[in-house]
């Protein structure tokens, strides 16, 4: 598959590294000429991840194809498109490029965060600076097909070895309202050795960004956000009389 990047940053490196190492064509296109072929070198002299969870094609290509270019030139021949720029960054590129993205599957792992003013002193956490990023990336490119994922946790976890955590695989949450969309953004994260899900249309992606600023915050405060869910196994729900 080729995927069309646009970033080079931490979750461009992470996610676009991890796909060339299963073996698709990848094309970083930055704002920055000189940050997007240095996140391209980068990335075609890694060596596969081995991962905790074994899946068939993970770290088997022999070399990663990783190009880098223009915005442009990474949206053109792109299958799917991956929006990994900062959110004050969305307006400009989008409206440069919206009639290149229409009809291409767009992923979006933004979140909007900014410090909590009111927070406790010496507790960190954050706030939406917006609460429906993904809603206005689709008002934006409607001809697009959104698929919100991948925004829940840092750069870092996707580019780790990890994905295995008290037994249960690391799964990701999948927002969108086309179903040939979710298919292939579901398709490219178990590529990444990750379990899938789908957690409802797009109009629901706004409560995957309200998780990542609640529990990122958590996690930055010390607090392990992870144990207040118990496993599937253990929830119930009774409807009250």
């Amino acid at each position: 598959m080729r995927i069309g990047i646009i970033g080079a940053g931490a979750m461009a490196a992470a996610l676009g590294g991890g796909w060339a190492a299963a073996g698709h064509e990848v094309r970083i296109g930055a704002r920055s000429a000189e940050a997007g072929r240095a996140l391209a070198a980068q990335i075609g002299s890694r060596q596969p991840v081995r991962r905790s969870t074994e899946v068939p094609g993970i770290g088997s290509a022999a070399t990663p194809v990783v190009h880098a270019g223009d915005i442009a030139s990474a949206i053109t021949d792109a299958d799917v498109v991956l929006l990994a720029v900062p959110v004050d960054a969305l307006t400009a590129v989008l409206g440069e490029h919206r009639d290149a993205l229409a009809g291409k599957v767009l992923i979006d792992c933004t979140n909007a965060f900014l410090p909590d003013a009111a927070a406790p002193e010496g507790v960190t956490a954050f706030v939406l600076s917006e609460g429906a990023v993904t809603e206005r990336i689709a008002a934006t490119v409607p001809k697009a097909h959104v698929v919100k994922a991948f925004n829940l946790l840092a750069a870092e976890v996707w580019a780790g070895p990890d994905r295995v955590f008290d037994g249960e695989r690391l799964a990701v949450p999948l927002c969108g309202d086309d179903a040939d969309a979710l298919r292939t953004v579901a398709s490219l994260a178990e590529d990444l050795a990750l379990q899938p899900f789908p957690a409802g249309g797009l109009h629901r992606a706004r409560y995957l960004e309200a998780t990542s600023v609640f529990t990122v915050g958590l996690w930055f405060a010390g607090a392990n956000a992870r144990a207040m869910l118990p496993p599937l196994s253990a929830a119930f729900a009774v409807a009250d009389a």
